[in-house]
Parts: structure tokens; C-alpha cells; sequence
């Protein structure tokens, strides 16, 4: 891959990681229509998923200070042998990240294949895109009348229970369909569960964590096993490992700033720009379709 499609994804990939609006969805659509590699071509190659520890890293930089806290908070309760409770905030919210982690690698395990084999197609990625808009939109409804019922008062990332971790991370796996927006999803429920906006967004990123990194190592991985398998692709590795490389660093550096962005916009204003803008998308991902531009 030349080295400028490696900055065109990345920034791709920077942008729309953490805004409501599903990277994948958007990298699989520039690389048909600029690179002319179709979603089904492109369902195994790292690249897509590799470039997402540049944006994980972007979150252990923004939230550097909140990460090593809930880094400190699990070491106590480790240390104190507290494996239901938390004698800090920051200690059940690790613990909650990691119960809300596992619906997402319990699907991804079971339904990897199906899911890459019925959604990596345009159509499929338009239809959930616009679902995904209208679930967010009905979760901002619903949380400005459940805020208006209590007074106005809405939980923060401190209130977050274990319920509430599990139908997040339920939300989280369905984002394993392009076009869900993992972002999106889990703002999403963390919307119908109560929580502020700002404060669905920090858990959304910090949930998102474990998930991401683990994901981006492990097609990292199984690419070096196929290129280890394989002397064709052994000629092309210095090629393959700098575009990886570039991908990856450009899309750490635009989504710290797309995370600055997200969190800022979020204290003043609703998610339906971003509804508006994915249901815009799925229309036109639709109409290229329908005109022959983009593959079925």
C-alpha cells in the first residue's frame, strides 16, 4: 500500500473512531471508492483493524490520568481481596470495563465469521448505519424525558452498575456489524441508561480499551503469521510494515484530537448532528449502490 493511501485512512480512521458515525464503515467505503478494493475483499485485511491501536493509544494519552488511576484502584482491591466490591470509584470502574467487554469477545468469537461473511457488503453497511441513527436518536429522546422526570439530574460514570455494564457491552458487540459505530452504539446505551452525554462517552472510550487493543494486536499477529507462511508477501513486508506504521501513528495523532472534540461538543450539545449525518450516509452508500458506483 503506497505510503498516501496510509495517510488517507489514517486520518479516516482518526476521525471517525471515536464520532458516532462508524470508522468501518467509512474505511471500507473510501477504499472501494478511491482504491477500488470492494468490503468483501477487504473483511480480512489488517489494516482496517490494525490502524485502531493508533486511536487506542489516543485514548491512553487523553485519559492518561484517569487510566492510571483505575490501574491503582484495581491493584488495591487486588491487594485487599476485594473481588465483588471496590473500596475506590476508579476500582469498580475497571471492574466494570471488563464485565462490560465481555458480551463483545464472546460475539466476536462465535459469530466473527457470519458476521464478516452478511455485513461486509455496501447495502448491509448502509441499513445498519441508519438502524444504529434512529436507536441514537430514540436514546436521546429518552434520556431528555428521563432527565426532565428526575429534576433534571442524570447519573455519571460513578453510578454505572454491573447491569448496566452488560447492556452497554451488549451494545458495544453489536458494533462488530460496519456501519454500528462502536462509539455510537455504546453512547447509545449509556444514553438509555441514564448517564449525561459527557459521561456515556467517557465510559464508551474507556470501555473500548481492552476491546480495540485486543483486536489490533491480534490481526497484527496473524498477519505476521501470514506473511511468515507465505515468501510472496515476505518480498513486500518492509512496504506493508511502513504503511501499517504511517496508518497507524497519523490516526493516533487526528483522534486524540477527534476525542478533545467529541468531549467539548458533548457538554454543549445532543448527538442528532451525528444522527443526521449517518442517516445521510446510509442514503447515499444506497444511491451508489442503486447507480452501479459501489458493489452490492
Amino acid at each position: 500500500m503506497p505510503i498516501w493511501q496510509a495517510v488517507l485512512l489514517g486520518v479516516v480512521q482518526g476521525l471517525t473512531e471515536f464520532l458516532p458515525i462508524s470508522s468501518t464503515a467509512h474505511l471500507l467505503l473510501v477504499q472501494e471508492l478511491f482504491f477500488g478494493r470492494t468490503p468483501e475483499e477487504l473483511k480480512d485485511d489488517p489494516m482496517t483493524v490494525v490502524i485502531q491501536l493508533g486511536t487506542v493509544a489516543a485514548v491512553f494519552i487523553y485519559f492518561r490520568h484517569d487510566v492510571v488511576a483505575l490501574v491503582k484502584g484495581f491493584f488495591r482491591d487486588l491487594y485487599e481481596n476485594r473481588i465483588f466490591t471496590s473500596a475506590t470509584v476508579e476500582g469498580k470502574l475497571t471492574k466494570l470495563i471488563v464485565v462490560g467487554t465481555v458480551p463483545a469477545v464472546a460475539v466476536g468469537l462465535v459469530l466473527k465469521k457470519w458476521l464478516k461473511a452478511k455485513f461486509y457488503n455496501s447495502p448491509a453497511i448502509a441499513v445498519v448505519a441508519i438502524v444504529f441513527a434512529l436507536l441514537l436518536a430514540a436514546a436521546e429522546w429518552y434520556a431528555a424525558r428521563r432527565a426532565a422526570r428526575a429534576g433534571g439530574k442524570q447519573r455519571t460514570e460513578a453510578d454505572v452498575t454491573y447491569a448496566d455494564a452488560v447492556f452497554i457491552g451488549l451494545f458495544q458487540a453489536l458494533a462488530l456489524m460496519p456501519g454500528g459505530s462502536r462509539s455510537g452504539t455504546t453512547i447509545t446505551a449509556g444514553l438509555f441508561a441514564g448517564l449525561t452525554r459527557p459521561a456515556a462517552a467517557r465510559f464508551s472510550f474507556l470501555l473500548s480499551l481492552p476491546i480495540v487493543f485486543a483486536a489490533g494486536v491480534k490481526e497484527l499477529y496473524d498477519w505476521y503469521k501470514d506473511v511468515k507462511a507465505s515468501p510472496e508477501l515476505q518480498h513486500t513486508v518492509s512496504d506493508q510494515v511502513a504503511a501499517l506504521a504511517v496508518g497507524t501513528v497519523v490516526s493516533f495523532v487526528v483522534g486524540y484530537w477527534s476525542i478533545a472534540f467529541l468531549m467539548a461538543y458533548l457538554r454543549r450539545h445532543s448527538t442528532m448532528v451525528f444522527v443526521v449525518y449517518r442517516i445521510v450516509l446510509g442514503a447515499v452508500i444506497l444511491g451508489l449502490v442503486a447507480a452501479g458506483v459501489v458493489a452490492r
